[in-house]
This record gives structure tokens, sequence and C-alpha cells, in this order.
């Protein structure tokens, strides 16, 4: 029987956002593999697992979570984090592997699993959905994702402000993710695209340091990496009116 990898979205940190399915499959797993940086402390997927399974359970394999100029570095961090993964898969029947949001959402998962299908012939890699940051966060402020017909845009200011700032001139609603470093940036697209007023922000969503606030609160002063921004369109039609 071959061994199994499943990715498991844990949500944005609230542990409470954790589906049942999600549960099953952490409990079910022989060993959860949650991901850390090089420095060491504990990140948001390994707290939120530890809420449903035992520390003795939980393998911690470092990832260059942070690393995103030193390409070199970034491969063969994500070589021995496969290399680690795959010595548990030849001693366990069942890997999981714990990554905040969903697995197929700007996830390490994808990595993993890319590498992980080269070096362990025959696995099966599956996938158990989880709620993102951007859900969470248009529950938490109120703020309304789509209506009707509109679209809707996800972008990684990793990839510059120039994306977010083309994808603000189109219609729908835009979410902006890791857009804390370019805070200062991000208010001046959205001023300028006229969707400031309707934005909202947050971070640590569901913990004791959350904050959601309105982006027309953005001073310049830079916000943790992981914050999330949603930015709607303007909606004048009235109820249905996107219909």
């Amino acid at each position: 029987m071959s061994s199994r990898l499943v990715g498991v979205g844990v949500g944005p940190g609230d542990p409470e956002l954790v589906t049942v399915k999600g549960v099953n499959a952490l409990r079910a797993a022989d060993v959860v593999v949650v991901p850390v940086m090089d420095t060491g402390e504990r990140g948001r997927a390994e707290a939120t697992v530890l809420h449903y399974v035992p520390a003795e359970k939980i393998v911690r394999v470092v990832f260059a979570l942070n690393e995103r100029t030193d390409r070199a570095r970034r491969e063969a961090a994500w070589d021995a984090a496969g290399q680690r993964v795959a010595e548990l898969l030849a001693q366990h029947a069942s890997v999981a592997f714990a990554t905040i949001g969903d697995p197929n959402v700007y996830s390490t998962f994808t990595y993993l699993a890319q590498t992980i299908g080269e070096l362990v012939p025959g696995v099966a890699v599956e996938t158990v959905p989880g709620i993102t940051a951007m859900q969470d966060l248009a529950a938490r402020s109120g703020a309304v994702l789509t209506e009707g017909t509109e679209p809707l845009t996800l972008v990684p200011v990793t990839a510059g402000s120039a994306v977010l700032k083309e994808a603000l001139a189109g219609p729908g609603t835009v979410v902006a993710y890791k857009f804390g470093r370019q805070a200062a940036e991000v208010a001046e697209v959205l001023a300028e695209t006229g969707r400031l007023g309707d934005a909202v922000w947050g971070s640590a969503l569901g913990l004791p340091e959350e904050s959601v606030r309105p982006a027309a609160e953005l001073d310049g002063t830079p916000l943790p990496y992981l914050s999330t921004l949603i930015a709607p369109p303007r909606r004048d039609g009235g109820r249905g009116g996107k219909l």
C-alpha cells in the first residue's frame, strides 16, 4: 500500500475555524508536519494544530518561508524539507502537513507536494480545504466579497504594487495578501484608484493581537507581513444592483 501525504488547511489562526474534516485528517494521520522558519519560533499552523493533536505527534520541518531573494537558499531549503518528509513517509502510512489558510491557495504545501512526487514514487497526495484569510476578514469586518456578477481578484502584493494597481483599476472586489511591508504604497494605490473609502485590512485574525481596521487609517507604518486587504467596488445600484 502506498503512503499518503495530506495537506490540511487549518485556517488563518483561529482554531475554531478548522473544519471537522480537517480535524479528522490531523487526528487520523500518523504524524503531522508543521512548517517553521529557520529562526525556530512557533508558527500559526503549529499553534492551531496543538489544539487538536498532542505535541508528540507533531514534527517541525524548516522551510525558507521568508526567503524571496536568494533562490539557491530557498531551493535548498525546499529540497531539505522534502527529504525530511520523504523519510517520514517511509516510516508512516499517513503524513499530514498543516498549512494556514487553504493548501491550494499560495501555500507551501504546493512546493512540498511537487518535491515529494519526485522523491516518493506512488505516493498519494490529497488536500483538505481550509478557510482563507479573505473569508475570515470579510466575516469579521462585514465586507461583502462578491455580489451578483462581480469578479473577485486575489493579488499577492509581493508581486509589486503595480500588479495591485492594475487589479484595482478593474471591476469587482480586489483582495491583497501579504501587503504589510508595502502598506504605504498600498494606501497610495487605493487613493489613486478611488478604492480607499470602503477598503478594510486585517492581521492576526482570530488571535489575541488581531487588528481589523479601515484602510483609510493606513498611515504608512509597516504592518505584519501576513496582513490582508479587501477593497470592494462601488455598489450604487441598491439591493441586487449587481445582478
